[in-house]
């Protein structure tokens, strides 16, 4: 993928020094606003240009780096400037451009993601939206456009393709915010429901799961770093990548400095329990805590296999791993904990995300209907209910 495109001052042997990548990129001249050169992996150089023509954006290629000279590029440019180019007649045509460009160069510069969410994000471009729309001008892509890529996406996988739309969204909110379309295709396609969390472990199911661990790593001592990963997910609320890939320069005594969370770095309290799970765990040299067995210098497998064995000898075969963080924000509200505190245990952006996860079961609902109840009759009758 092209990143941010540098700025040099263009020479003819400057350009033919250029080397080809894995990807294609644009050099761009200091001199002539606009003008960059682009090298293509096939080792193809060519004269590009972006500005604004009669108040549109225009983006076109002026010619092949091998037919002119970086002069010849710049009075062009110049042209195109004063509206005396030939370029200029079919600036009307070409104003708008293609969606992979106005990716590429203008709206994935712009953005500041963490490294996580900047890889997560790159892949759907790579795997599904440059794919579907990139040779698309944007002005073509109509919502009957959007609807189609987008079920046929959600057949396979719903939930990668609310994640995808979820990005479109913000790329054409972004193309329609600088001019070059009018109208938004992906306003109006509503995402496939998500699936309700009210799933969490009572205290009797926390207690059978720490027994069955237990039990599972005696009979099998090498599975002891996946089920302290569990242990931990359970006592901390962190995301699972948060602790599989947790580094012990991430460690500081009874707090986690996590600098590649999901919402940006953040820090985790500890408890002593927490504390003494890490405590534990060797320093074989590895930079993780949880290294892989095979290859250190990587951190544990985010396939856990071992935590389908644990749920099913458990009996809670419908608890996913993510649930375990669900159970901490449940037991957290549960105990009068306040929801801005929780959503900072959690490390969630907006207080409000937590009003997903902060779900009660029914034994908590009926004793505080029975709570609520037994005052509001007092208030009635003025004296105890009997």
């Amino acid at each position: 993928m092209t990143g941010r495109a540098r700025k040099v001052r263009l020479t003819d042997a400057g350009v033919a020094r250029l080397k080809p990548g894995g990807t294609e990129y644009i050099v761009k001249d200091i001199r002539v606003a606009g003008l960059g050169v682009r090298v293509r992996p096939s080792g193809h150089r060519s004269f590009v240009w972006h500005g604004t023509v009669n108040g549109r954006i225009v983006r076109t290629t002026i010619g092949s780096a091998a037919l002119m000279t970086v002069e010849d590029a710049r009075s062009a440019c110049r042209a195109l400037l004063n509206g005396s180019h030939p370029l200029c007649a079919e600036a009307g045509r070409a104003a708008v451009p293609l969606f992979r460009d106005f990716v590429m160069e203008d709206w994935l510069p712009a953005q500041r993601f963490s490294e996580g969410r900047g890889k997560r994000v790159r892949h759907m471009l790579d795997r599904q939206l440059l794919p579907a729309f990139g040779a698309l001008r944007l002005d073509r892509i109509g919502r009957p456009t959007v609807e189609r890529w987008f079920d046929a996406m959600s057949c396979k996988t719903p939930g990668a393709a609310n994640m995808a739309l979820a990005v479109l969204r913000k790329i054409m909110t972004a193309a329609k915010a600088v001019g070059p379309v009018n109208k938004d295709p992906v306003a109006g396609v509503r995402p496939n429901p998500r699936r309700k969390m009210t799933r969490f472990l009572s205290a009797e199911e926390i207690a059978r799961l720490h027994r069955t661990l237990d039990r599972l790593v005696e009979k099998r001592p090498s599975c002891l770093p996946q089920a302290d990963i569990i242990r931990l997910l359970l006592l901390t609320g962190c995301r699972k990548s948060e602790i599989v890939t947790l580094r012990w320069s991430e460690v500081d005594g009874d707090v986690l400095r996590l600098a590649e969370a999901k919402t940006g770095p953040r820090t985790v309290w500890l408890s002593e329990a927490a504390q003494a799970i890490i405590a534990r765990q060797p320093r074989n040299g590895s930079a993780y805590v949880f290294p892989s067995p095979g290859h250190p210098e990587r951190p544990q497998s985010r396939n856990l296999g071992f935590w389908r064995r644990a749920r099913q000898e458990a009996g809670i075969e419908d608890v996913r791993l993510h649930d375990l963080r669900h159970t901490v924000a449940s037991q957290a509200v549960a105990r009068g904990v306040p929801l801005p505190t929780v959503a900072r245990m959690l490390g969630h952006a907006q207080p409000t995300m937590t009003l997903r996860y902060a779900h009660v079961g029914d034994r908590e609902v009926e004793a505080a209907a029975e709570r609520v109840g037994a005052s509001i009759a007092v208030a009635m009758t003025g004296r105890p209910r009997i």
